[in-house]
């Protein structure tokens, strides 16, 4: 069954939160829009897939991903002026947050094409919540830079930002990553996050040098967020 347009023309656009680890961290209303659309255009289809039929649900799955997503922009764009309901997700979390979607939903907007958020589990947030930093004011800066010289340029501007800064990392880089931030930032306070909501998740907390030399090899893996301080009075008197 698709969910009625308001206008009752085109179909509608949803982007539908999926869990950053545990599968019990989805709304009702996410699974029941991802089992009343028509398609659910996935990151990874094999992974989405495991998250349906833990629910019962057989909706038909085709890729959307960072690499194809602009060619399939006009076919999507051309099922839902048909009036085809279509759910975009990720493999864990938000779309289009440091994730495929945004080019669709900037798409969609331009064709008038109704687009609807149904929010639900965001890295960002859990990781920012648990991370014991001041949470008033923040700002998601994505993937930092994969070379350590750009990096440390990048390091360097957000440096003098007095709000928390919140970064998402890979594995085999955090440990460079670490050591360009006890480089440039000195002894502020951050946080690690990793496998959040997973069996293993936890969080380490402390300086970049304390956290570094706490990374054991187990704690190289999975997925990381990376929380900073601001640049307080605190912080200036450390630098």
């Amino acid at each position: 069954m698709t969910p009625p347009s308001p206008s009752g023309d085109g179909g509608k656009l949803y982007l539908v939160a999926t869990p950053i680890g545990h599968l019990e961290d989805v709304t009702h209303r996410a699974l029941r829009v991802l089992g009343e659309v028509d398609l659910v255009a996935a990151e990874d289809p094999r992974h989405t897939r495991r998250l349906l039929e833990h629910y019962g649900i057989r909706t038909r799955v085709t890729r959307l991903f960072e690499h194809n997503e602009r060619a399939r922009i006009p076919d999507l764009l051309a099922r839902l002026a048909a009036g085809s309901s279509v759910a975009v997700v990720t493999d864990a979390g938000s779309p289009g947050i440091s994730d495929p979607g945004f080019p669709l939903v900037r798409a969609a907007v331009e064709a008038g094409v109704e687009v609807e958020s149904v929010p639900g589990p965001s890295a960002v947030i859990a990781a920012l919540q648990v991370s014991g930093l001041p949470t008033d004011a923040f700002t998601f800066v994505g993937f930092l830079p994969v070379k350590s010289a750009a990096r440390r340029r990048r390091l360097a501007e957000l440096g003098e930002r007095r709000e928390t800064i919140v970064a998402f990392e890979s594995p085999h880089r955090i440990d460079s990553t670490l050591a360009d931030l006890e480089g440039v930032w000195g002894e502020r306070p951050m946080a690690l996050a990793r496998e959040l909501t997973k069996t293993f998740g936890e969080v380490l907390r402390g300086t970049a040098a304390e956290i570094r030399a706490r990374l054991t090899t187990e704690r190289r893996r999975g997925e990381m967020v990376l929380v900073l301080g601001g640049r307080t009075r605190a912080a200036r008197e450390l630098e």
